[in-house]
């Protein structure tokens, strides 16, 4: 198999396999890197987690994720601050120095976006010196617009920058997923502008395939299957200056209905054919 170096293959795109399962696949594939999420990590227990992947010799390179923090109720903001800073803590527990924000959508009955926004900056104002305390910075995702309502209100590499450029670049950044981002003509230059401010903390891939599922979420597809000139973002990410883990990251059924290590030496050749060759 091709140089793997960078290679960081996340969590969501092998779910079907267990945490001792994906760490065994990684290192017989000959994978450095994992990126983790909360929720399966929180099953197997964190410290157990981190005692895992690192006895493996495998290096973390996000935690997914934090974030949801547009809520108006004074309570649910304060539930979602504790809930983000366990999750600083978890990070820095697992080896990874690098927390993934998905911002949240609009509450209920909500139509305000600027309103939405603010509200995650108000909150970050709290969350980024936390996460600087910890070792951790804070990479906020823009997600596709069709995610605005429900998910996530910042839909741009623009919008995030804006979010992030109060703050010192070691508090917080940006993730660049390919999913995300293609369709956004001004994402290059945007790129080029957190790359100039050292704000680039994550870069995923993901391909866009159509039709989308029903439900849309779980429909990246994988690298090499869609429209994306995956070569083309990983140039652009590499002129503003990155030189991180490139990790890939799908949500899909029918790739999960497979065989988990199968699905993991596919998505390494992919990466070496699409990518890194």
């Amino acid at each position: 198999m091709s140089d793997l170096t960078r290679f960081s293959v996340n969590q969501m795109t092998v779910k079907q396999l267990t945490l001792p399962e994906l760490v065994a696949a990684c290192r017989d594939l000959g994978v450095p890197a994992v990126g983790l999420w909360r929720e399966p990590v929180h099953e197997y227990g964190v410290d157990a987690a981190a005692a895992l992947v690192r006895d493996a010799g495998l290096a973390v390179t996000t935690l997914c994720r934090g974030g949801f923090l547009t809520a108006v109720d004074a309570d649910e903001r304060a539930a979602a601050l504790a809930d983000n800073r366990r999750a600083v803590d978890e990070a820095a527990i697992l080896g990874t120095d690098t927390l993934v924000l998905v911002s949240g959508g609009l509450p209920p009955g909500a139509k305000d976006l600027r309103a939405a926004r603010e509200r995650i900056a108000d909150a970050l104002t709290e969350l980024a010196p936390y996460a600087e305390a910890h070792g951790v910075k804070l990479a906020i995702e823009p997600l596709h617009p069709m995610f605005a309502s429900d998910r996530c209100v910042v839909s741009t590499l623009t919008q995030a920058l804006d979010l992030a450029e109060p703050f010192p670049a070691h508090q917080v950044g940006v993730t660049v997923d390919t999913y995300h981002v293609w369709w956004d003509d001004t994402a290059p230059e945007a790129i080029a502008r957190a790359g100039a401010q050292n704000r680039i903390h994550a870069f995923q891939l993901a391909d866009w395939i159509t039709p989308l599922p029903e439900g849309v979420l779980n429909g990246r597809g994988q690298i090499g299957d869609g429209a994306i000139d995956l070569r083309e973002w990983q140039g652009y990410v590499e002129a503003a200056g990155y030189t991180g883990s490139v990790e890939v990251e799908l949500f899909n059924e029918e790739l999960w209905a497979r065989d988990g290590r199968e699905l993991l030496a596919e998505t390494a050749r992919r990466f070496s054919e699409h990518v890194e060759s």
